[in-house]
């Protein structure tokens, strides 16, 4: 196994031998033979070991017989211990879920205060065949049926490749101890019915079927390269990036046969859930939105534009006398001139004597009325306006106004008010430029 996995590494991951790396070790089988394999190859390693407190003191045991394996080795022991059933109970978590956070919280934190360049896990063949029928048997789709990556970024699974027969095989010939996890015996967790119960049968059906899987998950992977490649084709037909949005075109969109398809591919790294409600948005009347954490997919007309939820800001700005510039949440410039240039909705001209200091910068509110520039003091409402330039919700939502004693001066970018423009009688003229 050593030559084998000399190979493996060598072609899969030949960026290694010169980095530091960080093996995380709990002291059971697959990670001693890991740590042992790469001592035997002479890299630059650290053991990294976490103590979630979940067993008593077999918990303990296993940190003690991890350090000592590292000093055997001779090499640096990073240790944390965590009260693993509190998070999970303060963040509402299974056990499993809060393990699985807090240790890889801290492994990446390892990477960055101790200068560290890659993480190195333990995973093997059995525990990728285990994950494909736990995905499977949830329902997922192909991203749940490649299996687990051999490389997220700084994290490697350099163990994939091998079987856990292999490896049991490789530490005895090798005579190197390990430390039997006891909850890995029980039934419990529905990784170990698989591990006990299932997968035995499905190797007695048939003696090569680890082999056969790992075939089909190469077919799987070489399909879903094929799906990446074909997503990415179709984005540039639908889709315009403008700012921090994206833009999909819904006539673009439907035109295609499984559309459904390509708007999985394109939004699933926005950590969206409710695929059946996105499904429905391209037929949906517009306004309606989808969130996930951090995003939102709004339908608008005949587009689907997915953004950044906005933080909650200050809705209230004030512009004083003295204020020649501003500078946020717009970049705004106040000047007198002495006559009005033709210029664009980017700036306005009013009467100096007809402003009120402070100007208000806010947001529009329920109910607002103006008076458009060149309506001849007929009165409208902000909305209506909006709906007459066909504003996005989006666009709404990004829009400004600027007001004078609780009157509307400007709809920022988009119309003036006619109370306070140019006439006759103007002694002083205002230029507010938005730049």
């Amino acid at each position: 196994m050593l030559l084998k996995f000399k190979n493996h590494i060598t072609q899969t991951f030949p960026f290694l031998e010169k980095k530091k790396l960080l093996l995380a070790t709990s002291g059971g089988l697959d990670s001693m033979v890991m740590a042992h394999l790469f001592a035997q190859l002479d890299y630059d390693f650290a053991i990294a070991h976490c103590n979630f407190q979940l067993r008593g003191l077999e918990s303990f045991g296993d940190q003690e017989f991890v350090s000592t394996a590292a000093d055997n080795l001779k090499r640096q022991f990073f240790i944390t211990q965590f009260d693993t059933e509190a998070f999970a109970k303060d963040y509402k978590l299974s056990t499993q879920v809060a393990a699985r956070e807090l240790r890889y919280n801290w492994f990446y934190e390892l990477l960055e205060t101790e200068g560290y360049d890659y993480i190195l896990t333990a995973h093997h063949a059995d525990d990728n065949l285990e994950t494909f029928i736990i995905n499977l048997s949830r329902g997922t789709g192909l991203d749940g049926l490649i299996g687990i990556p051999e490389q997220n970024e700084s994290l490697i699974r350099p163990l994939l490749p091998f079987s856990r027969e292999e490896i049991k095989q490789y530490a005895e010939d090798n005579a190197i101890k390990w430390r039997e996890d006891s909850s890995n015996a029980s039934n419990k967790y529905l990784r170990n019915k698989i591990r006990h119960d299932l997968v035995p049968v499905l190797k007695e059906i048939n003696p090569n079927f680890l082999a056969a899987f790992q075939k089909t998950q190469e077919f799987l992977q070489e399909a879903q390269i094929m799906v990446e490649d074909a997503s990415i084709m179709i984005y540039q037909q639908v889709a315009k990036e403008i700012g921090d949005e994206i833009h999909f075109d819904l006539n673009q969109l439907k035109r295609l046969t499984n559309y459904k398809s390509y708007l999985y591919q394109w939004l699933k790294e926005y950590e969206f859930s409710a695929w059946d409600d996105i499904y429905e948005l391209v037929e949906s009347q517009s306004g309606k939105q989808i969130f996930a954490s951090e995003y939102r997919l709004l339908k608008d007309r005949t587009t689907l534009i997915l953004s950044p939820i906005p933080e909650i800001q200050q809705e209230e700005f004030y512009i004083e006398i003295n204020d020649k510039e501003v500078n946020f949440p717009l970049k705004l410039k106040l000047c007198n001139v002495g006559h009005i240039t033709i210029d664009s909705n980017k700036a306005i001209f009013v009467d100096a004597d007809k402003i009120r200091f402070p100007l208000l910068l806010r947001k529009r509110n329920e109910g607002d009325v103006f008076h458009p520039f060149g309506m001849n003091g007929k009165s409208k409402k902000v909305s209506k306006l909006f709906k007459d330039e066909k504003l996005s919700l989006i666009e709404k939502e990004n829009t400004w106004i600027l007001c004078s004693d609780n009157q509307i001066v400007w709809v920022v970018g988009i119309r003036q008010d006619e109370r306070f423009k140019i006439e006759n009688t103007t002694n002083k003229i205002l230029k507010i430029e938005l730049q």
